[in-house]
């Protein structure tokens, strides 16, 4: 028996011929507040004034470029029978890793142009990127995508979710896994996690391995939850493979800076010094 439940409109506004969805609006928001977050921390640390600003202008769109990339290719399948459908990223469709590689590779030839540290830069950001990742993932929420495999009603009833988004998870005529909620959950207890340990004074790119060691563990294990995860790898999912990847080789830089002096700098090194009060005579 199918319930009338409607689903929530993935369209936030529409202007004459042209919509706004939800999706690309809360992208957006999360890349914005993640900035004014990074670009407060940035200050305190000495970075260039307006260099995390013009650096978005490029890393950006050429990481949302980088995302509907990895995203087109392990779905190829699909794409080659739909070449119009590769454009169309307001369906959905961005995968985090091909973002992060995009992101990552003009975060690091900007710091090379404008001689800034790349290590210092990302250990500012890396609490951005999760908080931005985990206000975008409601926009798969509002497109009723990247849940997990179908459960009872009964059963999202007992995580105690509001009703909004136990309805939201009724598709097709079955309720499923919130995975998009799971995930959102893990990054921001990540963000959490990275904004004490900032001030636990790691040493310089370690905020950043810790961020990748984060996500990649969590994901990992939601992943399997999914319905729609990417090309397989024998029994693994394509995202379950690149986080394998990079929680070992997050583990292996940690240790190699280490050992070779290139990690001696840590994150706090530049902070000023207190004020010290002058007496009145």
């Amino acid at each position: 028996m199918l319930l009338n439940i409607q689903p929530l409109n993935p369209v936030a506004l529409e202007l004459g011929p042209i919509s706004i969805a939800w999706y690309g609006l809360l992208i957006g928001l999360g890349a914005f507040i993640g900035y004014l977050i990074a670009n407060a921390e940035g200050k305190k640390r000495g970075l260039p004034k307006d260099f995390l600003a013009d650096m978005l202008i490029f890393a950006l769109p050429i990481a949302i470029i980088g995302a509907r990339i990895y995203y087109v290719i392990f779905r190829w399948d699909y794409y080659s029978q739909n070449p119009a459908q590769i454009f169309a990223i307001w369906e959905g469709g961005l995968a985090i890793h091909g973002g992060l590689i995009g992101g990552i590779l003009t975060a690091y030839i900007f710091c090379r142009r404008h001689n800034v540290s790349f290590w210092k830069l990302m250990d500012i950001v890396a609490p951005s990127i999760l908080l931005a990742q985990a206000i975008g993932r409601w926009g798969n929420f509002m497109n009723q995508e990247a849940h997990g495999g179908e459960v009872s009603r009964n059963f999202l009833e007992s995580l105690m979710l509001p009703e909004f988004i136990i309805n939201q998870m009724y598709i097709n005529g079955a309720y499923y896994h919130p995975t998009f909620l799971y995930e959102s959950l893990w990054n921001l207890a990540g963000v959490a996690l990275l904004l004490y340990l900032r001030r636990v004074n790691l040493r310089n790119g370690e905020l950043l391995f810790t961020y990748l060691i984060w996500y990649s563990f969590g994901r990992i294990f939601i992943e399997s939850l999914r319905t729609d995860s990417l090309m397989m790898f024998g029994f693994l999912q394509t995202a379950q493979v690149m986080s394998l990847l990079l929680i070992a080789g997050s583990i292996i830089l940690i240790v190699y800076r280490r050992k070779t002096g290139l990690a001696d700098q840590r994150y706090l090194d530049d902070e000023p010094a207190p004020k010290k009060n002058k007496k009145k005579k």
